[in-house]
């Protein structure tokens, strides 16, 4: 059974304002002619101390945003730059969210509350800085799955329909509008680096070097790693970790995320900012999320790719803070932190133990074997698998057979014929069902599927450099 957050008391901390006069904008929120609450997670409500407000208490700071006590006075609309498509951008930052506030959960992780859909920026460009009620509903059937299979993600927090009609090409339009909430352990990109770097800024990029290492603390580099003691390596060693750790999860998930620029990819190793993601609906490295992803930069197989391509942007934009060789040092540990995770993470999902690198290796490459010459999906072998309810054969029975059991896996979804699943076309039909008759229903009971499937699982194996979920 996985831990639900514990309840903490509500502790503000705003510590982004040391950094705000060069790293964020100060902006005024959307007026909005309509709040419905759609959507509220009230389990990490409680863990940072926002569990007993009332519906109105809720909408007046989650739909008009008015400041929680003792925290940011205005919101906050972070300055960064990024590739986009591997195309470099210095005209961007956040467009239709901003940061509200921070706050402290129970274990003491500093954590931010950001938007989506609140309204325009400097940052917008030709942007309306408006969400639609489909785009908000998808992120957070998105990060519950996530959640559920391991993945360390932002939580959608609440969800508020506010009344207006949006005009958008990739959706049947008009549609309805709505604002989400999300929380998150931070909302430092890759390019908010970049951006310093761009700009000459040297001694920014030390500040936030070193605020990144404060709040969010990491193991040190490897006692043989050149370089450190020095700022800027340690944190390209935590963040490659922490990345490196984020690619297996979405290998191990069967998760498309669609859009791997650097300015969607945190530091802190956190899955972030959902727009075309997809779940496989068979094992295909060329499945792609994105439409306009014509040529599969981002496909299902080239995204640990995508991750280290992303590190190596960071170590170049920390560069004027560190010699090279220890950055390239740092780099060159991706691939092999890669795998361990990855066979740290498809164990879990199976249910088993290591019986060492080799030895999970092989296991490894039998089910990936598996994967690629069966049609069926990959939640259902994986589920199949789970507690040794379905023998392959062959090769991937024996390695499976070998590795020891890790779990009681006693919870009655391992009896049930299939898992919960999030395809494409399940998405497709909860929201045919908002749009036409405002029914929730569908809606609802994944939701609910879905944690359900995350108690059965239990909680992933921490990693080292990780800011874990708090139990």
């Amino acid at each position: 059974m996985r831990p639900e957050p514990q309840a903490a008391p509500y502790r503000p901390d705003p510590q982004i304002l040391s950094l705000a006069p060069w790293l964020a904008d100060a902006v005024a929120p959307a007026r909005f002619p309509g709040e419905t609450l759609r959507f509220r997670n009230q389990r990490w409500a409680d863990a940072v101390g926002l569990g007993a407000l009332d519906e109105a208490g809720w909408l007046g700071h989650f739909a008009r945003f008015e400041a929680l006590a003792d925290n940011l006075p205005r919101p906050l609309a972070l300055r960064y730059h990024g590739h986009q498509f591997r195309v470099y951008n210095p005209e961007i930052g956040d467009g239709r969210g901003f940061l509200f506030a921070q706050l402290r959960d129970g274990a003491g992780r500093l954590l931010d509350l950001g938007t989506k859909g609140s309204g325009t920026t400097p940052w917008s460009r030709d942007g309306d800085g408006r969400l639609t009620l489909k785009g908000a509903m998808r992120e957070v059937l998105a990060t519950e799955m996530l959640e559920a299979l391991g993945v360390n993600t932002s939580k959608s927090l609440s969800v508020i329909e506010t009344g207006e009609s949006l005009w958008r090409s990739d959706e049947p339009s008009p549609t309805r509008s709505a604002v989400l909430v999300r929380l998150s352990h931070g909302h430092i990109r890759i390019g908010s680096f970049q951006r310093l770097y761009a700009l000459g800024q040297r001694d920014e990029l030390a500040a936030l070097t070193d605020y990144c290492l404060r709040i969010f603390p990491g193991p040190l580099p490897p006692a043989d790693a050149p370089g450190r003691d020095q700022p800027a390596v340690i944190l390209l060693h935590q963040t490659i970790e922490r990345l490196a750790d984020q690619a297996a999860s979405y290998m191990a998930a069967g998760f498309v995320h669609g859009v791997l620029n650097t300015d969607n990819m945190n530091i802190t190793g956190e899955s972030f900012d959902y727009g075309p993601w997809r779940w496989l609906p068979r094992w295909d490295g060329g499945f792609t999320a994105a439409y306009f992803d014509h040529a599969g930069l981002y496909a299902f197989g080239r995204q640990p790719e995508a991750f280290r391509w992303n590190c190596a942007q960071l170590a170049q934009a920390l560069s004027p803070l560190a010699e090279v060789p220890a950055l390239i040092a740092a780099l060159d540990r991706f691939e092999g932190r890669f795998q361990q995770h990855l066979a740290r993470r498809v164990l879990w999902r199976l249910g088993r133990g290591s019986r060492g690198a080799e030895a999970d290796a092989a296991l490894l490459e039998a089910l990936g074997a598996q994967m690629r010459e069966s049609a069926e999906p990959p939640d259902a072998l994986f589920f199949a698998l789970r507690g040794w309810r379905h023998n392959p054969g062959g090769e991937l029975g024996a390695r499976i057979a070998a590795a020891p059991p890790a779990t009681d896996d006693d919870d009655p979804l391992w009896s049930e014929p299939a898992p919960p699943t999030l395809l494409i076309e399940e998405v497709e039909r909860v929201w045919t069902m908002i749009d036409e008759a405002d029914d929730w229903s569908a809606f609802t009971a994944k939701v609910a599927a879905i944690r359900r499937l995350g108690n059965a699982l239990g909680p992933a194996p921490a990693a080292a450099g990780h800011l874990p979920d708090a139990a």
